[in-house]
């Protein structure tokens, strides 16, 4: 079992979530159930999954959590790409978040491809 605070791609990912809970404090009302709510989830799921794969037993299923982080990713990437489209994050904040969230999914795959056996 591993202390998920000691990982720097967690510490980075809750750094994001953080950022994203803070700029979608912002958004109007009716995002609440939306968007809003897409984003949150999507952002906080990826040092969530980190957080529980490290609870488990062995690396094949701490790839696996991580795996589901990285799509995470993912989605919170396409949500990002909306809420700037829809004007409710401005370019710059659409560009940060999104660099941000690509170098977390790099070290996903390095996380994952330094975990598994074959690898």
């Amino acid at each position: 079992m591993k202390d998920f605070h000691e990982l720097k791609v967690w510490q980075k990912a809750h750094a994001l979530t953080l950022a994203v809970y803070q700029i979608t404090a912002n958004f109007p009302r009716q995002e609440k159930y939306g968007l809003t709510s897409q984003l949150r989830r999507a952002s906080s799921s990826i040092p969530a999954n980190l957080a529980e794969g490290c609870g488990r037993n062995g690396d094949a299923e701490f790839v696996r959590f991580s795996s589901i982080a990285a799509g995470s990713a993912s989605e919170l990437e396409y949500h990002l790409l909306l809420a700037c489209d829809l004007k409710l994050i401005t370019r710059e904040d659409h560009v940060e978040l999104s660099q941000r969230t690509t170098e977390l999914k790099r070290m996903l795959n390095v996380l994952m491809r330094r975990l598994k056996p074959d690898a």
